[in-house]
């Protein structure tokens, strides 16, 4: 089913003013446009956490996919055992990948759960970021549960909705299930549990990990927004331009998704400087609460001759958390580091995935 002509011409006049710096007015056409007839795509799905037409709007959002080669079936790693499954709870039901490394190993193996972009899936997630074959090397297993075109129609995971910002409800608690239900599948270590996600998959990386910090250990967000910076459209346009949403959306009484929860989880953040999708602003805000360590300051690397210039800051909370903010110089909204077979990256580097792998090994749940 699809929207009716005037909503989305209506949805594209509002996205056009968004670019052109003017989100009041943006906003407000589709405060407007949401305020009038009721679309087929809106009766089908009457629950009212089922924004449809925040997803199509979000749809307009996304950037186009980089001119790389077509993924084939060789691209994703198969000496493993990549196999899907489905996880059914209590907020609903989703598809994922797990993949598991070919050589057995007596120890039980660190876990990272993946959260694909808008428009990705499990295998073009998995080529992209080489997450596969990183795991083959070093011993150790990879979750990627998938978010549905009938839960978003651009398949973004919903960060932005209060619904799912919230622990035991919506899609924290659909990801924190795969997650259990691959630890009870495999033989996980619980003490190396990881998160990591890219775009509206950082977003949600970011949840998880300050709902759940007694599941995972330590996440990795590229590219992605801080948890509680928006909670519905007009908001989420805001944060991703750069807005100050999460101090309005304190003051309209929407700081209850655990925000002290926030420095109990080690993060590494990646972001490209020239990122025009989600400004680089989010980056520096999702470690807001870290404060630069005295003992490893912020350092520049030219990169090796082909990798992106990049700076890279060592932090530490005041409760003892650490925390990694790696700037990469004009870099896009992109996976830095990631294979050019796989959707939304930027293989010139420096590798993301590698760098959030030596993270986490170094960070395992301290309880």
């Amino acid at each position: 089913m699809k929207l009716n002509e005037g909503f989305l011409d209506s949805m594209k006049e509002a996205f056009a003013l968004f670019r052109s710096n003017d989100p009041a007015a943006a906003a407000e056409i589709v405060k407007r446009a949401m305020r009038g007839e009721r679309t087929d795509t809106a009766t089908a799905h009457p629950n009212p956490q089922d924004d449809t037409t925040t997803a199509r709007f979000a749809d307009l959002l996304q950037p186009r996919r980089h001119a790389g080669k077509t993924r084939t079936d060789a691209d994703v790693q198969d000496r493993g055992h990549f196999s899907t499954r489905r996880y059914v709870g209590a907020a609903g039901q989703r598809d994922y990948k797990v993949y598991v490394p070919a050589h057995s190993r007596r120890d039980p193996l660190p876990l990272i759960v993946m959260l694909h972009g808008c428009t990705q899936d499990a295998d073009d997630f998995a080529s992209g970021t080489r997450m596969n074959a990183l795991a083959e090397t070093h011993g150790f297993i990879v979750a990627y549960p998938i978010q549905p075109q009938n839960a978003n129609t651009s398949k973004c995971w919903n960060w932005f909705r209060h619904g799912d910002q919230q622990r035991d409800h919506g899609e924290p608690s659909l990801i924190a299930g795969i997650t259990r239900e691959v630890m009870a599948d495999h033989d996980v270590d619980p003490k190396r549990v990881f998160v990591a996600g890219l775009s509206a998959g950082g977003a949600m990386a970011a949840i998880v990990a300050q709902t759940y910090p007694d599941l995972y250990a330590a996440a990795g967000i590229h590219s992605g927004l801080p948890v509680g910076c928006a909670h519905d459209l007009p908001s989420a346009l805001a944060a991703m331009r750069g807005g100050k949403a999460r101090s309005k959306a304190r003051k309209a009484g929407r700081a209850d998704i655990h925000h002290a929860q926030a420095s109990q989880c080690p993060l590494i953040v990646f972001h490209g400087d020239a990122d025009a999708t989600v400004h680089p602003s989010n980056a520096n805000e999702l470690v807001r609460e870290f404060s630069a360590s005295e003992a490893a300051p912020a350092r520049a690397s030219s990169g090796d001759g082909r990798a992106r210039k990049h700076t890279v800051r060592h932090m530490t909370s005041q409760a003892g958390v650490d925390a990694e903010l790696w700037i990469i110089h004009g870099a896009p909204h992109a996976w830095s580091g990631g294979s050019s077979s796989g959707s939304y990256t930027d293989p010139s580097g420096p590798d993301a995935s590698a760098e959030m792998l030596r993270f986490f090994l170094e960070h395992p749940r301290r309880q």
